[in-house]
């Protein structure tokens, strides 16, 4: 029995979070045994214990990747844990704080961002991979991108995994349910429905999605899209639509806690982000559903999306190059059906919960032989 100790500094449930929990759904309990820390009051807690898995709540932890006063806490709860590896999720206070302890460690990296200018080269790179490659056994990227961002900071390459995130399928509902939703957000029988579901915020690229609706709708096609979620740059969004003259076409649905429920209106989903991307765990459920996607050329998003097989792969900040390939999938059915059966196919292949689970689990054995 290999006895795990994960580490997540996250108030809410974000994309690290996420992945925390699918493993927790899914990992082998005759061979793993598994407990978390969190900060305390984290929105994480309740799910954790659904799952039947031990918490231990941390103060002044949340959100803080390093400080004094996060290695103290977690060093004393390290010492007083039975643990062989400790598993952080972007947390430096717990990799040193593991250390100290004598624990094998384990990091996994679940963000593609602008590599600092301090650290990307010169002595302040050589130094930031000199300290991340001692503070970890072994590290774990969530994506090609993520890997390239570590190596661009002093991390050598060959100390990197990547391990591709996975998800849950999600279930189909009913027509009659699907009739209301679509009826709830006026979408009418001819209507092609794109949806983008991410943060509202600049980096997520929700404008460029909003200047390609307005082309497609002067060509006369009928095109409906849902911004699904919240965030700093939602009124100034809807601002911009209303100037636009796109009420009826662009539709802001706020925050949908049943995401099968919105997935099964959608015929396609875009991401379009530009900043901030590793794996959108959203496109891989809507994958799991047949759905389609265009994505920018950014991040994760070409480890997702094979350009002309479960979608396309758009120029990043191009809305006309958006539009085009929106449109294609519009006017196209025989491409379109090929790329929902697609979506199906390569999310079972690869990104499917269960492997996720196995592929984390690989990497604690191994660990262990070491």
């Amino acid at each position: 029995m290999i006895k795990i100790l994960n580490i997540i500094s996250d108030s809410n449930i974000g994309g690290a979070g996420r992945c925390v929990l699918t493993f927790l759904k899914y990992f082998d309990r005759s061979n793993f045994q598994v407990k978390v820390i969190v900060p305390t009051n984290s929105l994480l807690i309740p799910e954790i214990k659904k799952l039947g898995i031990d918490t231990i709540e941390a103060e002044g932890i949340a959100e803080k990747s390093l400080s004094r006063n996060g290695i103290k806490i977690l060093k004393n709860i390290i010492k007083t844990s039975d643990c062989d590896i400790v598993h952080t999720h972007g947390n430096m206070s717990g990799r040193i704080a593991a250390k100290q302890c004598g624990k094998k460690v384990v990091y996994t990296r679940h963000s593609v961002f602008p590599v600092n200018p301090k650290i990307s080269k010169g002595i302040g790179k050589k130094l930031n991979g000199i300290v991340n490659m001692h503070y970890a056994d072994d590290i774990i990227a969530v994506a090609e991108a993520a890997k390239e961002n570590l190596t661009d900071s002093g991390i050598d390459g060959s100390r990197v995994k990547v391990i591709l995130n996975g998800v849950e399928p999600q279930s189909k509902i009913p027509k009659d349910v699907s009739e209301k939703i679509k009826a709830l957000y006026n979408i009418e029988k001819n209507d092609f429905v794109v949806g983008i579901m991410a943060r509202i915020e600049e980096v997520k690229g929700h404008i460029y999605l909003i200047e390609a609706a307005e082309k497609i709708k002067k060509t006369g096609r009928n095109i409906k899209v849902l911004i699904i979620g919240t965030g700093a740059l939602e009124e100034e969004l809807k601002n911009t639509v209303k100037s636009k003259g796109l009420e009826d076409t662009v539709i802001f649905t706020g925050f949908i806690k049943n995401v099968n429920e919105i997935l099964s209106i959608i015929d396609l989903q875009v991401n379009a982000s530009f900043g901030t991307e590793a794996t959108s765990l959203s496109l891989l459920e809507g994958m799991s559903l047949g759905i389609p996607a265009v994505v920018s050329n950014y991040g994760g998003n070409p480890g997702v999306i094979t350009h002309g097989e479960n979608g396309y792969i758009f120029r990043l900040k191009d809305s006309d190059d958006l539009a085009s390939y929106i449109i294609k999938l519009m006017d196209d059915k025989d491409t379109y059906d090929y790329m929902k059966n697609r979506s199906v196919e390569i999310f079972n292949q690869k990104f499917t919960a269960e492997i996720y689970a196995r592929n984390i689990e690989n990497v604690y054995t191994e660990l262990m032989k070491k």
